[in-house]
Order: C-alpha cells, then sequence, then structure tokens
C-alpha cells in the first residue's frame, strides 16, 4: 500500500485539510481532490473511484468527504481499513463533522494522521495508541513543576516568616534603648522597623523570581528615597544569619535534582550531513535482599539526512549485543538485507530517505529478569543501634565497558528528625531537609572507579530508607549495537557520518 495523501473536503471538492505523505505540489494535490466529485456516479454507492494515475479511497462525513489518495496498485482492502481509522480519528478532535471545525483544529489532525501513516505506509497503531501519542503527557514533568512550586511557596513563606522575627527583634531592641541588631548600611539611621522589615521582605522575594531583563535605568538627580546600594552585603547577612539557625539554603545554582537527572543530554557533537543518533532507556525494579524483579531496556537508532546527495545510503550495522536482545527494523527497512549482511536500506533501492527529518530504522528490546545483566548493583544495609539506625550502602559496575556520568543515589530518610551523621563517604553527598532525601553524586562510575560505599547514621527503621532511586547518563550504549560504516547505494562508496550515543534511566530502583 502506497498512501499519497489524506484529506478531508467538502462535497464540491475544496479541501479543508490534507496531509501528504509523497513529494507533491499544493496545485496538484488540489487538482485531484477538484476532480473527485466529478468522477462520483450520482445514485450508485461505491467506496472508492479510479483516474488512469490514482484511486480515491472515501467515506461520506454528512457534509464532507473523508478521502485517501493512493496509487492504483495499492491493496484496496488495507486502504479500506485505513480509512476507517481516519474516520473514527476525527471525531476525537472535532465536536461537530463542518467545515468551520475542521479547520479550527487542522493541526491536531495533521499531527494524529501522522501517527497513522509514516512514509506513505500504513502504521500499526490503533486508536488509543494515537490518543497517547498525540497527547505527549508527561506524569514526571508534573510531578516536577508540583514539587518545584510548592517549594517556592515554602520559601516565599519562611522568608516571611523570618522577615518579621527580624523586624520584632528591632522593635524590642528600640523600646529598651538598644541598638538593632545587624542592619545598618540601608543609606540612613532614621528608618523606621516597619520600613526596614518592609525592605527586607522586598529583597527577599525578588531573590526569588528569575529577571528575565534588567530594571530600566531611573532618571538621576536627588532624591530622598532608600539607597539600596548594601542590597547584596544585607542579603548575604540574612543567608549566614539563617545559616546559623540551622536552615539549609539551596542556592540557585546548585546541582541538579535526582528528578532532573534523566534529562542531562550528552554535549553536542558535530553534524555531519548523515548524522545517526542511538538512543537507550533502562527501566529497573531490584529487591532490597537481592535478585532483579524486573529489567527492561529500549534503545532505538534514529537517522537524520541533511544533504539529499545523501537519501539513498545504507547503514553498516556492528551488533555485538550477547544477551538475546530483540531488534526490529522499520516496516520501510529491507529485514532480508538486514538479516543477512547487517544493512539497513529501503526496500526500494531508488527511493531516498526523508531529509531534515529524525526517522527511526532500527528499534531494540531487551527484557530480562538475570541478576548478572543489572549495569548497577546497589546494596543498601541499614541495621538498628541504640540510637537510631547505622545505613551502609555501596555500589558496584558490574559492565566494565559502561562509564556512567552524573550519577545520582537518592536515598529517602525519616522525617523530623534532622541531618544525617556522615561517616565515610566516595564521592559527594547533599542533603535536603524539605524533600527528605539524602543524595548520593558520583561524576563517574567506570572500570577505574567501579565500586564505593557511603555511611551514615540517623534516627529511624530500616523500611525508612527504602525505595533507593538511581539516575545516570552515558555515553555508551548497553547493548553494544553501533553504526560502523555508511555507504552509498550506487557505487558503496563510502559516506562520512556522526554518530550520537545516549544512554538514560527511565526508571531505576531498590524497593
Amino acid at each position: 500500500m502506497v498512501l499519497l495523501a489524506a484529506a478531508v473536503c467538502t462535497k464540491a471538492g475544496k479541501a479543508i485539510v490534507s496531509r501528504q505523505f509523497v513529494e507533491m505540489t499544493r496545485t496538484r494535490i488540489e487538482g485531484l481532490l477538484a476532480a473527485f466529485p466529478k468522477l462520483m456516479n450520482t445514485g450508485k454507492q461505491h467506496t472508492f473511484v479510479e483516474t488512469e494515475s490514482v484511486r480515491y479511497v472515501y467515506q461520506p462525513m454528512e457534509k464532507l468527504y473523508m478521502v485517501l489518495i493512493t496509487t492504483k496498485n495499492s491493496n484496496i482492502l488495507e486502504d479500506l481499513e485505513t480509512l476507517r481509522l481516519f474516520s473514527r480519528v476525527i471525531p476525537e478532535y472535532c465536536r461537530a463533522l463542518e467545515e468551520n471545525e475542521i479547520s479550527e483544529h487542522c493541526f491536531d489532525l495533521i499531527f494524529a494522521f501522522d501517527e497513522i501513516v509514516a512514509l506513505g505506509y500504513r502504521e500499526n497503531v490503533n486508536l488509543a495508541q494515537i490518543r497517547t501519542f498525540t497527547e505527549m503527557d508527561s506524569h514526571e514533568e508534573k510531578v516536577f513543576r508540583a514539587v518545584r512550586e510548592t517549594q517556592e511557596r515554602e520559601a516565599k513563606a519562611e522568608m516571611r516568616r523570618k522577615a518579621k522575627e527580624l523586624q520584632q527583634a528591632r522593635r524590642d531592641a528600640e523600646r529598651q534603648g538598644k541598638k538593632a541588631p545587624g542592619f545598618g548600611g540601608f543609606g540612613s539611621s532614621a528608618v523606621s522597623g516597619g520600613s526596614t522589615a518592609a525592605m527586607i521582605t522586598e529583597t527577599i522575594i525578588e531573590t526569588d523570581k528569575p529577571k528575565v531583563a534588567p530594571a530600566p535605568a531611573r532618571p538621576s538627580g536627588p532624591s530622598k528615597a532608600l539607597k539600596l546600594g548594601a542590597k547584596g552585603k544585607e542579603v548575604d547577612n540574612f543567608v549566614d544569619k539563617l545559616k546559623s539557625e540551622g536552615e539549609t539554603i539551596m542556592s540557585s545554582n546548585m546541582g541538579k535534582r535526582t528528578s532532573e537527572a534523566t534529562k542531562v543530554h550528552a554535549p553536542p557533537v558535530n553534524m555531519e550531513s548523515v548524522h545517526m543518533k542511538i538512543e537507550e532507556k533502562i527501566t529497573l525494579t531490584c529487591g532490597r535482599d537481592g535478585g532483579l524483579q524486573n529489567m527492561e531496556l529500549h534503545g532505538m537508532i534514529m537517522l537524520r539526512i541533511s544533504d539529499d546527495k545523501f537519501g539513498r545510503i545504507r547503514l553498516h550495522v556492528e551488533n555485538e549485543d550477547k544477551k538475546g536482545v530483540q531488534l526490529q527494523t522499520h516496516p520501510n527497512v529491507d529485514k532480508k538485507l538486514f538479516t543477512a549482511e547487517s544493512l539497513i536500506g529501503l526496500k526500494n533501492p531508488e527511493k531516498s530517505f526523508p531529509v531534515n527529518s529524525d526517522v527511526g530504522v532500527l528499534k531494540w528490546r531487551l527484557q530480562t529478569t538475570e541478576e548478572s545483566f543489572i549495569p548497577l548493583t546497589i546494596n543498601c544495609w541499614p541495621s538498628e543501634s541504640g540510637s537510631g539506625c547505622d545505613v551502609n550502602i555501596e555500589y558496584e559496575l558490574q559492565e566494565d565497558n559502561l562509564e556512567l556520568n552524573d550519577v545520582v543515589i537518592t536515598i529517602p530518610l525519616p522525617s523530623g528528625v534532622g541531618a544525617p551523621v556522615i561517616g565515610e563517604i566516595d564521592g559527594e553527598y547533599r542533603h535536603d531537609s524539605r524533600r527528605n532525601t539524602l543524595e548520593w553524586c558520583l561524576p563517574v562510575i567506570d572500570a577505574k572507579n567501579k565500586s564505593g560505599s557511603l555511611e551514615f547514621s540517623i534516627a529511624g527503621q530500616p523500611n525508612d530508607f527504602f525505595p533507593v532511586q538511581v539516575s545516570f547518563i552515558s555515553k555508551k550504549n548497553y547493548c553494544n549495537i553501533q553504526v560502523t560504516k555508511v555507504t552509498q547505494v550506487d557505487g558503496n562508496s563510502p559516506v562520512r557520518f556522526s554518530t550520537e550515543t545516549t544512554f538514560l534511566v527511565d526508571k531505576y530502583e531498590i524497593l
């Protein structure tokens, strides 16, 4: 089946929305759709009509038509099945089958059409999958935004409370005739307590807000207003005072959270006209007493061609995986050629890969419960003591060929018991008193630094320190599948290419 275009048009042949899946000018598609109503025989019920060059497969929808334009040698049964799916998609986005409603949601329909057909061939998707793909709903993003907003509100409330305490302390000092503590240098010794507290509150809240652009300069001239020349110094003094009272102060350039660690990307590479992105994501769940409950890894090779003279190429794939990974090629890729010679090329060698768009040409999947396949093992040993718990946690890299960067191991802590007492540690740590977590941060884990440990003590029970979560990023993929060479279809001459490899964590937990 080769689908040329999908369109919604009026009974007069006027195109409302049209999506072409092959190279086709606007004049040609408008001409084809304008000729469509004239080809239908009145009084006869058909689902298709043919011309010398194309076939129209259509379905009436009240005052409109859902039309698929295909080649004459396409499979009519597959065309009808695809037409039914297109017809079911439209009511999902449009409340009424009317011209203005279709026009209003035209981009939603085009995105949905792209999920059904790729490069002229039907994708194996259903209506529920199309809805999921087009929504692009991210639960992690919602959680991250909610946590960030909560932290901002709590920080602002805490700053206001501290400002009120300092205002009250100044008033008490003035009543007793003593010097007000620690707030000179605002430019005037006669500033009232209320004004000082208001200025402190304003300064604190303003430092919370991200500054998009500098404030416009005020006109020069004499002024009796408060002078803020010592603002930075006063804020620093205030922050030091909060730290002395036991508050944990987080700076804006602090290291990334665990929830953000998986969003760190490798540095940009020099992209050639033929560029490949190899990406793998792992989901892993282990038990605290050992044993792999589930490990699932998904990988994909995305091809991007920026020069149309390199459209007709073949990728030489080297697969050194010995873990039993399952490979699957794109429907337009010659599967026999890949099986026999590990070459990725189109079924029709005369056709070209799309230009300036990312195309997934090969994907793989690995699912296992074999413990030896765990890339990074984590052992957490909490033991009760007289004053609480002594926790010993260690890691070990089992895949020596991997190099893990920006590793963050997050251990939950009991609430309301204060900060943990750190004994021995390889690497660095961060204590988040608001989220009650201890983050063990390791910049690199590789064959030279394949194991390490952390010991700390804190009040609590052994169950308080689970689940342990891990995040990292790697420039080497887990399944050892690489593109070693790219050649032209004609002449088999080599082509320069670039590769970007990323191995990320989707979910990595020890329960």
